[in-house]
């Protein structure tokens, strides 16, 4: 009976932190903790202190906690992170720019060795050279079929070699070469899974993005909309522009093609009643500044003559 009570005052204290930090947080980042550690834990939970808060719990708990906030203040939003809670799971729920956050915790990072049995989450790629071992270790290198060879008394890789894929389990033998390698392929740390912002869920991809590729988005909608709206006839503020330009072409054909006019036909109508004045603009144009092109040419190319003394001038020189 005291152990039942005992976790029921733990669910309720429970209950009560997660439902006051969704009432002050509209910013929660969903993080996957696999292979994360309690020291690299607390490192990132200090990292983080000052607008953020790292909760961790069991999914039952947390889903239980969600559902009782939800029923309590209506927040039927709130309840699309259930389907969230997977696995071994975390919530952050910060109060900052959601990219600051990620760069933060990216800094907690940890290198790890290959255990026996743990899934790849990368390709291990072993570089060839001069691995330090003694030619009695070359057994390792002849069962994983890495090419080798004696150099200086010590094994030597002659080619880079896939040793582990992505996806794949750490087999013993893979485990114990990284081992005598000395290298740590795997990093850990917290990752994220989805953002949850105001009542919506994305992908935390959504973040690279820059306003760059923003403007670049948003222009190629603007795009499509008014593409959709020519070819439907509907007006929008999109389309706009383009339709007052076409209705313009069509009413420029009908005043050319007859003897209807208006202000902005009459200049076009003139033109082409008289195509020589095209080339009266242009032979205006083009002299001017032909000339001052040839004059600065001739100034750069053509060197100034020099006057030549007389001889009488130098002998009034001597005598003055």
């Amino acid at each position: 009976m005291v152990l039942n009570l005992v976790k029921r005052e733990k669910k309720g204290q429970y209950d009560k932190k997660l439902c006051g930090l969704l009432d002050e947080y509209s910013q929660i980042l969903v993080v996957a903790a696999d292979n994360v550690g309690s020291t690299q834990m607390q490192n990132i939970r200090k990292g983080l202190r000052g607008d953020s808060i790292v909760l961790m719990g069991k999914n039952t708990m947390m889903k239980r906690s969600i559902r009782i906030h939800a029923d309590s203040t209506s927040n039927n939003a709130i309840r699309s992170l259930i389907p969230l809670l997977v696995g071994n799971v975390g919530l952050i729920f910060t109060k900052g720019d959601l990219k600051e956050v990620r760069e933060e915790i990216a800094k907690y990072k940890v290198g790890a060795p290959a255990r026996v049995g743990l899934l790849a989450p990368i390709d291990v790629v072993v570089p060839p050279g001069n691995t330090g071992l003694d030619p009695s270790q070359t057994s390792f290198f002849q069962v994983l079929n890495i090419p080798t060879k004696i150099n200086k008394g010590t094994v030597e890789i002659i080619t880079a070699v896939e040793l582990i894929k992505k996806g794949e389990k750490v087999g013993s033998s893979e485990a114990a070469l990284l081992s005598k390698l000395g290298i740590r392929p795997f990093s850990y740390g917290l990752v994220f899974l989805s953002v949850y912002d105001n009542g919506s869920v994305f992908s935390p991809e959504v973040l690279d993005l820059t306003e760059d590729d923003l403007m670049v988005k948003f222009a190629n909608g603007l795009s499509m909309v008014a593409s959709l709206s020519l070819a439907i006839s509907f007006p929008t503020l999109a389309a706009a522009p383009h339709m007052f330009v076409n209705a313009y072409k069509n009413a420029l054909s009908v005043a050319v093609a007859s003897d209807y006019s208006f202000p902005q036909a009459e200049k076009v109508k003139e033109y082409l009643k008289d195509p020589s004045k095209f080339a009266v603009a242009a032979s205006a144009a083009v002299p001017a500044s032909g000339a001052a092109n040839k004059e600065q040419i001739e100034q750069c190319v053509e060197p100034k003559e020099v006057e030549e003394e007389s001889d009488e001038d130098l002998v009034g020189g001597l005598f003055d």
